[in-house]
Order: structure tokens, then C-alpha cells, then sequence
């Protein structure tokens, strides 16, 4: 791959980040009250809750940490005998996750030697991180956090994540909710 091979390739990535954006659009005047939009301490501690049953489930001692669309914490939770570096590493993931629009999963695959993402976690002072275990949390197609997890293994992380992502999609589509 030549260097413009490798530039067409960002270029391509991130167009396709900037695609799978979006925004909330209503009549003029609307004001927005609906919560699956919006990132609450509820909504965040609630999934917070139904993930660290899983960790637990699991045998990890997770941080858990939940993001706005924005990649701002609105909640961290640390089960006892966690990780120190799990607490960061937990919101960077959630940054990541919010920021490119993606998994951290996915992201590992994209920022390997030869990949279009190549090294991209020395931008952003060191918040980017390439290893799974955060995931974005969308409600009718748009991001409204993300979801970050540490204190396994990568692929603990990961599978706990995806859990936590599955269980929020569960969360937004209930009637209560």
C-alpha cells in the first residue's frame, strides 16, 4: 500500500464514520423530551446495574463506565477487587466508542500495522484505546453514549460490552422505558 492507497483508506473510514452519524430532527419549535435521545444517571446506572450482573456472572471484577454521545462520563461504577488502570482505561474506551462511532472491538482490527487506522491511539492525548470492551449505544439509529468495560481479559471485555450493548437496545425498546 502506497501512501495515497493508505490515505484514500482513512479517507474512507472516516466518510463512512461521518455517515453513520446523524441527527434528531423534528418540526420547528419541538422541544425533545423523549429520554431515548438523552444519556440520564438513570438510564446509566440501570445498564450499569445489568452489567455488572454479567461480569459477576463471569467471574470478572469490572469497571463500568457510561458515556454521553459526547464520550463525558455520566457514570462509573468499580466492583470491588477491580483493576486501578481499569477505572481509565473503562471511560477511554467509552470516549472511543462515542467519539468514532464504533466498537473498540472493531477499532483493534482497523488500527493494526498496515490498517487504515494505523496509530491512531497516539492522537487525542492518549484517550483512544484499540482493544475491545467499549461499545457506542444507539437509540433509533443514533449514538446517545457508549458503554465502556475493563478488568478481564480483551475478549472478556468485549463479550461483557456486547452484553451491555444488547441490554440497552433491551432498556430503550421497553414500554416503561
Amino acid at each position: 500500500m502506497n501512501e495515497q492507497d493508505i490515505t484514500n483508506a482513512v479517507k474512507a473510514v472516516l466518510d463512512q464514520m461521518k455517515e453513520s452519524g446523524g441527527h434528531h430532527h423534528h418540526a420547528p419549535g419541538h422541544v425533545c423530551t423523549c429520554k431515548k435521545h438523552k444519556m440520564t444517571l438513570k438510564t446509566a446506572n440501570a445498564l450499569i446495574e445489568k452489567v455488572k450482573a454479567k461480569a459477576a456472572e463471569m467471574g470478572v471484577n469490572a469497571v463500568i463506565a457510561v458515556s454521553d454521545k459526547a464520550g463525558r462520563p455520566v457514570a462509573v461504577q468499580c466492583m470491588d477487587d477491580a483493576y486501578i488502570a481499569s477505572f481509565d482505561i473503562a471511560i477511554n474506551k467509552t470516549f472511543t466508542s462515542a467519539s468514532l462511532k464504533m466498537s473498540t472491538d472493531e477499532l483493534s482490527r482497523l488500527s493494526q500495522p498496515g490498517q487504515p487506522l494505523y496509530g491512531i491511539q497516539f492522537t487525542n492525548e492518549g484517550k483512544i484505546v484499540i482493544f475491545g470492551g467499549g461499545e457506542p449505544l444507539e437509540a433509533d439509529g443514533k449514538i446517545v453514549g457508549a458503554l465502556g468495560v475493563s478488568g478481564g481479559t480483551a475478549e472478556q471485555d468485549t463479550a461483557i460490552a456486547a452484553y451491555g450493548k444488547d441490554a440497552f437496545k433491551k432498556m430503550i425498546e421497553a414500554p416503561e422505558f
